[in-house]
């Protein structure tokens, strides 16, 4: 119970971090255009960079030793990039296209649910994983807020959304914790597909919204990004 409980405020503060992020970006308003767009497709990158960064360090190696490195990981990982091609396909048909928000939970939702087998594991990188999931979905919230009060949505409408985003992550992580902690398996199988989704979203729609004309700085945000995956997974070493 004490373990499930944990993962449960884990969950639920890395969850926070999305309407924060959110928040953050209501409250933005710098007064110039040029460093406005800089600003933002800065934080776009960011959140490019930190996604990049939890499948290449998180998704995929945790992913492949619950799989045995087996070579259906590579299928399981083509098949995630295609099938959110026909998601992504069907979303912009019926003109409900977010890429931000649906790498937002994309990301999340597989996380909190690889938050709950590895803590029903008894691993010691829990609290880090909880880590990273929040420093994720703060640039994600900040640029979902953007994509979807610019598509129209009000800012009281788009908060309250991501509120009710918020058991999302301890209802997956309970789930997780209960069901997948010895379903190996299946738990690399969940990875492998939301990674393979991620990087179709990364290089399809977030990434070529990060250049602006004559301001080369921006994609550095991807760069800072990924670094911060990798210093999660450095300061786990000591």
């Amino acid at each position: 119970m004490h373990g499930m409980l944990n993962i449960i405020l884990l969950t639920a503060a890395a969850g926070a971090c999305i309407p924060i992020g959110g928040f953050i970006a209501s409250q933005t308003r710098i007064q110039r255009k040029w460093l406005d767009e800089e600003f933002r497709h800065s934080v776009i990158a960011l959140g490019a960079g930190i996604l990049l960064g939890a499948v290449a360090i998180v998704l995929v190696p945790d992913a492949l030793k619950h799989l045995n490195h087996s070579p259906w990981a590579i299928v399981l990982m083509l098949s995630g990039g295609v099938f959110f091609y026909y998601l992504e396909k069907y979303l912009d048909i019926h003109r409900r296209s977010a890429p931000q928000l649906t790498g937002m939970l994309l990301d999340y939702v597989p996380e909190s649910l690889a938050l709950g087998g590895i803590a029903a594991s008894g691993a010691d990188s829990t609290v880090l994983l909880a880590v990273l999931i929040g420093l994720q979905n703060l640039p994600e919230g900040f640029n979902a807020y953007k994509e979807l009060t610019d598509a129209g949505h009000s800012s009281k409408k788009v908060l309250l959304m991501m509120l009710a985003l918020l058991p999302l992550g301890p209802l997956f992580g309970v789930a997780g914790f209960s069901v997948l902690g010895d379903q190996h398996e299946i738990l690399g199988g969940i990875m492998l597909i939301a990674s393979g989704g991620i990087l179709y979203l990364i290089f399809q729609d977030i990434a070529p919204q990060i250049p602006i004309r004559k301001h080369r700085s921006p994609p550095l945000g991807a760069v800072i990004g990924f670094s911060i995956a990798m210093l999660g997974v450095v300061l786990n070493q000591y």
